[in-house]
This record gives C-alpha cells, sequence and structure tokens, in this order.
C-alpha cells in the first residue's frame, strides 16, 4: 500500500500511521521534509557533514515526539521548529564563537570569479534574490526564508524561531530593507523598487 502524505483528506490516517511507528510512513515523511530541514540548517551556517548529523537528530527528535504532536500548527511547521531548535544547540555547544547574528559586511565581502554584470546575465532573477538573501543575517534570512520560499504565516515563524510575531514582523521588515540595498548593489541601480 502507497501512503501519499501529501494528499488532503489523508492526513490525519497518514498522522496515525506515523504515531503507530509504521516505517514506511515515517521513511516518506523523510523523504518529503529533508531537503526543508537541510535548508534549515545550511541557513543557520551548518557545514554539509553538521547537516547530515543535525538531520538525523532532527527526524529522530520528531519520531520520539510524534505522540506530543498537537496538530494546533502544521506538520511542516512543527518540523522547522524542531530543526531549528536542533541546529542552533548544535551550534552552542560545538562553536564556542557562534552568534546567531552575523555581521552583513563579512557576508557579502567574499570574493566574486565574475562580475555583477556578468552574474546577472547568468543567472536568473529569482536565484539572485535568494543569493541575496544569503547575505543577510542569519535571523533576518531566516524569516524571509520562511515567509517567502516555505509560505509560512507569521504566527508559525514566531513558533518555529520562539520569537514574537513582532519581532518577526521586525525581522523581515529589516531583511527585506537591507536586500533592497544588496540588490541595487549588485544590479547597479540606485534603488530597487519593492512589489
Amino acid at each position: 500500500m502507497s501512503i501519499k502524505i501529501w494528499q488532503k483528506g489523508q492526513n490525519d490516517e497518514w498522522l496515525g500511521l506515523l504515531r503507530s511507528g509504521n516505517h514506511k510512513a515515517f521513511g516518506q515523511f523523510i523523504d518529503k521534509y529533508k531537503e526543508t530541514v537541510f535548508l534549515c540548517c545550511r541557513r543557520l551556517g551548518l557545514r554539509e557533514d553538521e547537516i547530515e548529523d543535525v538531520a538525523s537528530e532532527t527526524f529522530l527528535a520528531a519520531y520520539n515526539g510524534l505522540g506530543r504532536y498537537s496538530g494546533r500548527a502544521g506538520l511542516g511547521t512543527w518540523l522547522w521548529s524542531i530543526a531549528y531548535r536542533q541546529a542552533v544547540n548544535y551550534l552552542r555547544k560545538n562553536r564556542r564563537q557562534w552568534q546567531l547574528e552575523a555581521e552583513p559586511e563579512k557576508l557579502i565581502a567574499g570574493s566574486r570569479e565574475k562580475g555583477p554584470a556578468e552574474a546577472i546575465q547568468d543567472k536568473e532573477t529569482g536565484k539572485i534574490i535568494w543569493e541575496a538573501v544569503e547575505q543577510l543575517p542569519r535571523l533576518w534570512a531566516m524569516a524571509i526564508i520562511l515567509f517567502y520560499r516555505e509560505e509560512k504565516s507569521i504566527a508559525d515563524i514566531a513558533k518555529i524561531m520562539q520569537m514574537s510575531k513582532n519581532t518577526v514582523k521586525t525581522n523581515l521588515f529589516r531583511g527585506r530593507e537591507r536586500l533592497k540595498q544588496i540588490l541595487a548593489a549588485a544590479l547597479g541601480e540606485d534603488n530597487v523598487s519593492s512589489r
């Protein structure tokens, strides 16, 4: 029997299978959400070898916590929250100098093989924007990624990042403002209009 976790109307049945310890259902859960967990870990600055460890810990924590999952938040939101906490805890334990807020200037200062005009010609606009997001401080970038790429609500982002809704809104605002500056510099324009 194939379990289709992404179809509406089957979520309760699928959640029941997950809670009962059905390994096939959990394998599909991992397949569906592994890229989401990896994205969260990458955005927080983990190296590839660390991402594998944290992702494993994330899915183990999710498996052990399924009985406590209340359904108030979406399953993806709940998993983002676990991945975020696991990654932050890993960084705190293993990197003494790790800080959640990196200086944007340090992130922007990387060398480029191509000039800005050539890079823009080689890449689509969407890719340029997501690369610019990577230059933002971690909290701002995480809020932008969760809101725009993962389409999470402000309330869900607040739960995932364990902060108030107003702080999420502030991070989104500051992230968007900084993105305008980064994109204007990358595109050689004085300002980039917001939508």
